[in-house]
């Protein structure tokens, strides 16, 4: 009997020493969690498209508890912010919304066709044959690779040229990265006025390659109340810190270059 007994006890008697030893083991190097990264998680839109630097919405929370900004996520916006600077216990960083915005009209019923692509429909591969089947080289290619890249639905491709609708927009900057001609750009979501060319040719040769092409002949620059525009590599620039939307410089556009946005706030 005692034989049994003996070992019996002796396992018993191990386990509860190394039960007790775990037990303070786990209380003595446990790894505790901050609660706040579970309120910033919660907080954010999950969205998880990486604008903010981060592979998703969870490392986001975790950086930002840990010390990383708090205004870095453009899907969430100024609300957003304002809500993980409570959180957080820091100062709101909420800066202004941005949208993105393609610098172009040329649709193919505005410029001369080069040649017919057959190829992928992808931008970088169309542009990479002779800058793409339009005659203005600085133009968008339209074979929607932005399109492709908005995780919100906010980019359609219509006869040749992406549009953006702004109220989709998050700001995120994906299409922009996208983009082999450099022409998407963000801009203040309250600037209701943009040069929508990317053209940097001479008025002549601009004007011959594309219908609506910015020809520099600085009427705009002169009209506007504001000094608001310059005219930079053959196109007239407009500074959104300056203009106030009156929209004199559209009037006088000859090409109809400068475009008309809804002003978001």
């Amino acid at each position: 009997m005692e034989t049994v007994l003996f070992p019996v006890a002796l396992v018993s008697g191990l386990g509860l020493i190394f039960g007790l030893i775990l037990s303070y083991a786990s209380v003595k190097f446990e790894v505790k969690v901050d609660d706040r990264i579970a309120k910033v998680r919660e907080a954010l839109p999950g969205a998880n498209c990486g604008a903010c630097g981060f592979s998703g919405c969870d490392n986001y929370a975790e950086a930002i508890v840990n010390g990383a900004e708090i205004n870095r996520c453009p899907v969430g916006g100024p609300e957003l912010v304002a809500k993980l600077s409570d959180i957080m216990g820091v100062e709101n960083q909420a800066g202004e919304k941005m949208v993105a915005r393609v610098m172009c009209q040329g649709s193919w019923d505005k410029v001369n066709i080069k040649f017919d692509y057959d190829g992928i429909m992808d931008c970088r591969s169309a542009a990479s044959m002779s800058g793409g089947p339009s005659s203005c080289v600085y133009g968008c290619v339209g074979m929607g690779s932005c399109k492709k890249a908005c995780a919100f639905g906010a980019i359609t491709v219509e006869n040749g040229l992406a549009r953006i609708d702004e109220t989709k927009c998050t700001g995120c900057g994906k299409c922009i990265a996208e983009c082999p001609k450099l022409i998407i750009k963000l801009v203040p979501a309250r600037s209701g006025y943009s040069v929508a060319c990317s053209n940097e040719e001479k008025g002549a040769v601009a004007r011959k390659n594309c219908k609506v092409a910015c020809i520099a002949c600085g009427k705009c620059v002169k009209t506007c109340p504001k000094e608001a525009i310059t005219i930079v590599n053959f196109k007239a620039v407009i500074d959104t810190a300056k203009c106030e939307n009156c929209g004199e410089c559209i009037k006088v556009c000859p090409t109809g270059a400068i475009a008309k946005y809804t002003v978001l706030m």
